[in-house]
């Protein structure tokens, strides 16, 4: 771990460091072009952006950790050679397309391209694995570095006419992806005359650079009935679970076709269904142990030792001090969207609408501590209800030495919590390069998702709905928010994105 000592005991302070895709204010974003999902792999030298039209983008970080203060050719002298550690700073390295739309002929469903979830897996060989997921599939993309060889002339032979030559060429240049050397060919258009009998030679290459290539490794489809809500992949570097609403299945890397199912929800009665699964995650140390939240506020560990289906002996995390006066919305609200463990194993980070709690693994009656991100907005839940807001789904994340902890809120703000630093209010940050605020009058409606999860939620109208009045009133900007984030597993950055701008900030 690179975290300074000062920083596990005291509050951070947050620097803005790089904004990919930053657009200017009053600039309309496409859906497709939305990012949906952040996440670093355990090393921190790369970072996976996915967004609603099904793509993956990978940033790489550029390795400029240490610099001199120096130039190289004046460090004659001792001290001049101070190194000062700089944090992260990444590039673009590569895109690829994930999943495509698709329509389930069966169901009549449309299966939305959008990317829920993606997971950094063991790299092996010099090559980077990569889970990804939409709502039904999830696919293991492997990204390779490969050296590419621009052609750029063709070496004539005039002696060389023979039809063993021609057939040689003739299946080359049909091959044109790929050489005997394992060099990839980029090919131009002005490549000359065509082989002719009279014309035949072979193929000079100049120009050798590299190129990362993604390939889909393992497909992994078929195994759920509902939207598939978390991928986790298991510390033995083996074996992944993947979530839906009403069962968590146990996938081997290795094997695409088959899965086992651990956790079943399902009631034989669906009107007996009062809760359905949110997120799911696996230890970080132990490959026997997982988590997974439901709609009602709990959270579930497991031990898939004690029996082949865990569902039935769980110990459960639930805050005692939310039993009391219950109201239409109070399951609404208390619906967790992500957790998240700390490295070492021993906490648990939940995010829930109106709050983020730190869990302690072996208390399990009430959270260590809880941090109110919305607690202004209570006295409005009719009015986030009537406009769909209250569904919204916000992540958490959580430093490397646990002792940080953020996630996001309304009008682009991100909320950062220290650990034993006096005040809970903690320290909000405008994910913005110049902190403008483009002020709305009226929360637009959106379209209601089909998802069991709503059927939970009392997911229906009353006669007497409280109208939209009062709208005008937030404090908050409602359509700018900041739903994911992801935490440096090594430095003190963030990762965070609002609409289709990647921000990162560093402490």
């Amino acid at each position: 771990m690179s975290f300074p000592a000062a920083t596990s005991s005291s509050s951070l302070d947050w620097k803005f460091s790089q904004v990919f895709g930053e657009r200017s204010p009053g600039e309309d974003v496409e859906n497709i072009d939305v990012i949906s999902a952040i996440e670093f792999d355990k090393s921190g030298d790369y970072l996976a952006v996915g967004d609603r039209g099904g793509r993956v983008v990978i940033f790489e970080d550029k390795a400029c950790k240490f610099v001199t203060s120096k130039q190289h050719s004046q460090n004659d002298s001792e001290g001049s050679d101070a190194s000062v550690m700089h944090h992260p700073e990444y590039r673009y390295k590569m895109e690829f397309q994930s999943h495509e739309p698709e329509f389930d002929y069966l169901r009549s469903l449309e299966i939305e391209e959008k990317i829920n979830k993606m997971k950094w897996c063991t790299a092996l060989n010099g090559s980077l694995f990569i889970l990804s997921t939409n709502d039904k599939t999830i696919k293991l993309w492997k990204v390779k570095e490969q050296k590419v060889k621009k052609v750029k002339e063709m070496d004539l032979s005039p002696y060389v006419s023979s039809e063993n030559s021609l057939l040689s060429e003739s299946s080359f240049v049909s091959s044109k992806s790929s050489a005997s050397n394992g060099h990839r060919l980029e090919w131009i258009d002005d490549m000359g005359t065509s082989i002719s009998p009279s014309n035949t030679g072979f193929v000079n290459g100049h120009s050798i650079g590299d190129a990362a290539i993604a390939r889909c490794r393992k497909m992994y489809s078929h195994a759920h009935d509902y939207n598939i809500n978390s991928i986790s992949n298991n510390s033995d570097g083996e074996t992944f679970i993947s979530a839906d609403d009403l069962r968590i299945n146990l996938w081997n890397l290795e094997v695409s076709d088959q899965c086992f199912n651990i956790i079943d929800m399902k009631p034989s009665n669906m009107d007996d269904l009062t809760e359905v699964i949110t997120s799911a995650e696996f230890h970080p140390l132990h490959c026997n142990l997982l988590a997974y939240s439901s709609s009602r506020g709990f959270i579930r560990l497991v031990d898939m030792r004690q029996s082949a289906l865990c569902d039935g002996s769980a110990i459960m995390l639930q805050d005692a001090e939310s039993r009391g006066q219950k109201t239409f919305f109070t399951e609404i609200v208390a619906s967790i969207s992500s957790i998240k463990f700390s490295a070492n194993g021993k906490h648990i980070l939940s995010r829930d609408y109106m709050n983020l709690k730190l869990w302690d693994m072996r208390m399990a009656t009430s959270p260590v501590v809880t941090y109110k991100i919305h607690e202004h907005l209570r006295p409005k839940l009719c009015d986030l209800y009537n406009n769909d807001t209250i569904f919204d789904k916000f992540d958490c994340c959580i430093s490397g030495d646990g002792s940080h902890f953020a996630t996001g809120s309304y009008s682009n703000h991100m909320r950062i919590f220290s650990n034993g630093v006096g005040s809970e209010e903690g320290t909000t940050v405008e994910a913005s390069r110049n902190s403008y605020r483009k002020r709305q009058q009226q929360a637009t409606s959106r379209p209601r998702r089909s998802s069991l999860t709503n059927l939970t939620r009392g997911f229906y109208r009353q006669g007497n709905d409280v109208s939209d009045t009062g709208i005008n009133e937030f404090s908050c900007d409602l359509n700018s928010k900041l739903l994911h984030l992801a935490w440096h597993p090594k430095t003190n950055m963030i990762a965070c994105s609002t609409g289709n701008s990647l921000f990162m900030y560093y402490a």
